[in-house]
């Protein structure tokens, strides 16, 4: 049966009238949180699970983590320093992680978790013998909804998380009857995140079970300390509480959640719920906020702000509201189109697609996972948000896998690494705040803890900007986490060639060089300028030891990061030539890329990469320099390239979910399309892909879907070493397709078609006069933009 507006599978058109499928879309509710569609605006954020009898919108608001500001810097780690560093050169690498526990790991030894916001629940009267089901997220409009049918009544819901409005708004309506239901708040309370095997069981992949008449309870009795529930002005209920302390840290933060309801029907606050009765059409308008102001500041007002939120969304229509956010999202999300394989959209739930990724091809679910990275992205890291976490903004509970924070050993690098390419580069915007913060709290770690100048930040940080190392020797012993979150600022003006944007970042780029050039420590062999302590992120170089002294990984991060510092440093015309000189030598002594005697790139200055206990290891930290990076590429360093290959192969294709999706991104850039197209397969399927396209860590890490777009498009483009690279990692499974919107390095876009495999138009625009070089198919192209900064280029 056909309803009125319903979202059928969207489209963008692409060249000569192809088709772009823009939707995901089930014939069941949602069972579990992995089931459920994200809608977000950057800062709020909701989970839609599309139930008839009680629809649970589960909310996030990105302030919401747990404790206040507080200093975890160990106020013993300078003085233990040298000891440490001797124990290193002595290679008494136990005995050196042992002094690094108790005395450089930080002050408490975790950092505070990201939390909930609670759930709304509404619960609905008569809605028995539903039919005609289906609900959907549509990506081209960023609206989740729900639509079915009860005799002759039929019932239509759509949810946003509004741009403009800063507010979640969900709309109800009933053609042919009437609504009849109660609104109410459940507090944020521990989840459990055991995540459910979906591999090999295609029935397992859809909500079948979840009965129609499916009901969850307020949990009244288990209401914290600290929470009120009040019915408020004009139809609204507020929801004031507070978050909650961790390992030490006293509670700072106080939020507020307002539900405010516009309808035709009658409309009664009573007991702390909302009672509609009667209505055929209705709006709820849910705004969450705390008191943080920034990492020192939790002064701000909460209340006052949803109040101010909720009364602005309610005086304009829904048709307004609705518009409003379209053309918000509309506007970044439409910059790009994707279509790999045929024009028509796939026909099957999306659960089904998932199930079968492994089993048949299905090239358009490689595009449509591009555009829901690119969606996540735009969801959850916005101008004036947080960045994107290690769920990005969505997590059920006050206890999410790893905390939800920044896991900046490659996590948080990882959700940035499709944000220019895919055309997104406002989204990095949170990130540099965030960067900026870091460069003010790590100063007090860099000097404390290493009496050097500039910034560091290790392996993890939080809303309150911690700095410290924690956890423990084997994992948070690592200083290059700042340095590696500068590649995403200079990968912005690379791609953007924005000046202002440049002389922002510069004081960072120079403060983090600073920290390194005065934290380098010459190894005792004379291979060069080393970190000292460190490791190669979580991996064992002996059983149970991690502690050493210039793994490849540091060693290539600040090989880049002087490079970066270097080159803004002569664009602006910095005069402290100093400091430059510094820059150079420091540059030119880090010890090269080695291989070792298995024909392994190594990890460690040693040649341990065979002994060591993990030899599938999930992180890959010293192929770095193939990618993200371009130091060891297939044109300039073929035997490093060689090299990286041994590693890849002894690690195993597949992994995590991010894991996954890395070792993706390295056989794309290493032009290894049929590789790359086989751990895709992977990647896809239900052992790495939950059923609403969340990736499987397991359990759920945002980071594996924002990695996953990054290396579809790299199989696709590439843009390194002064060149675009068009199709080099094309599998055979793609013979056909278009690409338009991309962007390349120098601050251009481009716009790609082929056709059996080869190249049948590309389309370049940027600054008139720039020069290009592009390879294609074994031949060099070199393309000059004409006086309308555009050139063409025919296969």
């Amino acid at each position: 049966m056909a309803f009125p507006g319903l979202a059928q599978a969207r489209v963008h058109a692409t060249a000569r009238g192809a088709r772009e499928d823009l939707s995901l879309w089930y014939d069941q509710a949602a069972g579990p949180w992995v089931e459920a569609l994200p809608v977000g605006n950057g800062r709020l954020g909701a989970m839609i699970f599309g139930r008839v009898a009680q629809e649970r919108i589960q909310l996030n608001e990105d302030t919401l983590f747990a404790g206040g500001p507080y200093d975890p810097n160990n106020p013993h780690a300078l003085a233990a320093l040298p000891r440490i560093r001797a124990l290193i050169d002595q290679e008494k690498y136990a005995q050196a992680a042992e002094l690094i526990a108790s005395s450089m790991i930080g002050v408490p030894q975790t950092q505070m978790p990201y939390g909930a916001a609670g759930d709304l629940l509404l619960d609905f009267d008569g809605m028995s013998g539903a039919a005609d089901y289906r609900r959907w997220l549509d990506l081209d409009t960023a609206i989740a909804g729900t639509r079915f049918s009860i005799g002759k009544t039929r019932y239509r819901r759509e949810v946003f998380a509004s741009v403009p409005e800063q507010v979640i708004a969900i709309r109800l309506t009933a053609s042919g009857g009437l609504l009849n239901f109660d609104a109410g708040y459940r507090h944020p309370d521990k989840a459990s995140y055991g995540g459910t095997d979906y591999a090999g069981d295609e029935s397992a992949t859809s909500a079948a079970s979840v009965p129609w008449d499916y009901r969850e309870t307020l949990r009244e009795q288990q209401r914290p300390a600290g929470l009120a529930l009040h019915d408020d002005a004009d139809n609204a209920l507020l929801i004031e509480g507070r978050n909650i302390a961790e390992a030490g840290i006293a509670a700072a933060l106080r939020y507020a959640v307002r539900v405010k309801v516009v309808g035709d029907g009658r409309i009664a606050l009573r007991d702390g719920r909302i009672e509609v009765r009667g209505a055929t059409a209705v709006t709820l308008l849910v705004a969450a906020a705390t008191s943080y102001i920034s990492f020192a500041d939790v002064g701000g007002d909460p209340v006052a702000t949803v109040r101010r939120q909720t009364d602005a969304a309610a005086a304009r229509p829904y048709a307004r509201l609705r518009e409003a956010h379209v053309r918000a999202h509309q506007t970044l999300f439409r910059r790009l189109s994707l279509r790999i394989g045929p024009d028509a959209a796939d026909t099957r739930p999306t659960d089904r697609r998932i199930a079968l990724a492994g089993k048949q091809p299905d090239p358009a679910l490689a595009a449509l996972y591009v555009q829901y990275g690119r969606y996540l992205l735009l969801s959850s890291s916005r101008p004036g948000s947080q960045p994107a976490n290690l769920q990005g903004l969505w997590n059920e509970g006050t206890n999410p896998p790893w905390g939800g924070k920044y896991t900046i050993n490659i996590n948080t690098q990882m959700n940035y690494w499709p944000a220019q390419a895919a055309n997104l580069g406002e989204c990095v915007e949170p990130l540099l705040r965030m960067v900026e913060d870091l460069a003010l709290t790590g100063a007090v770690t860099a000097r404390q803890g290493y009496g050097a100048r500039g910034w560091v930040a290790h392996h993890n940080t939080d809303l309150w900007r911690a700095t410290a190392p924690i956890d423990g020797p084997l994992w948070g012993m690592w200083p290059c986490g700042g340095a590696w979150l500068c590649q995403a600022l200079w990968d912005h003006y690379d791609y953007q060639r924005d000046e202002a944007w440049l002389r922002r970042i510069y004081p960072l780029l120079k403060g983090a060089s600073l920290f390194f050039i005065d934290a380098l420590v010459e190894d005792p062999r004379g291979r060069g300028w080393v970190t000292s302590p460190s490791i190669s992120p979580e991996n064992q170089h002996h059983e149970g030891v991690a502690t050493c002294a210039g793994p490849a990984m540091d060693r290539q991060i600040i090989r880049d990061l002087f490079g970066w510092t270097q080159q803004a440093h002569a664009l602006l015309q910095d005069g402290d030539a100093g400091f430059a000189a510094e820059l150079r030598a420091k540059r030119a002594r880090l010890p090269a890329d080695r291989i070792g005697a298995q024909g392994q790139l190594q990890e460690w200055l040693e040649d341990w990469d065979a002994g060591a206990p993990e030899q599938r290891h999930r992180h890959v930290s010293h192929l770095y320099g193939v990618y993200p990076s371009e130091q060891i590429n297939v044109r300039d360093t073929p035997e490093l390239i060689a090299a990286a290959k041994v590693t890849l192969n002894t690690r195993g294709d597949k992994s995590t979910g991010w894991a996954t999706a890395w070792r993706l991104a390295l056989w794309a850039r290493m032009g290894e399309g049929e590789r790359a197209y086989g751990i895709l397969q992977g990647l896809l399927g239900p052992e790495r892909t939950y059923p609403n396209m969340f990736d499987a860590h397991p359990p759920f890490q945002i980071d594996g879907n924002f990695g996953g777009a990054a290396a579809i498009l790299e199989m696709l483009v590439q843009s390194w070493g002064g060149e675009i690279r068009l199709l080099a990692a094309l599998p055979r499974a793609w013979p056909d397709g278009a690409l338009h919107g991309v962007r390349v390095r120098g601050g251009a876009e481009l716009n790609l078609e082929w056709s059996q495999g080869r190249l049948r138009q590309l389309q370049l625009r940027g600054t008139p006069g720039q020069k290009f070089t592009v390879r294609h198919g074994g031949g060099r192209h070199e393309i000059v933009l004409d006086t309308r900064g555009r050139a063409t280029l025919r296969g």
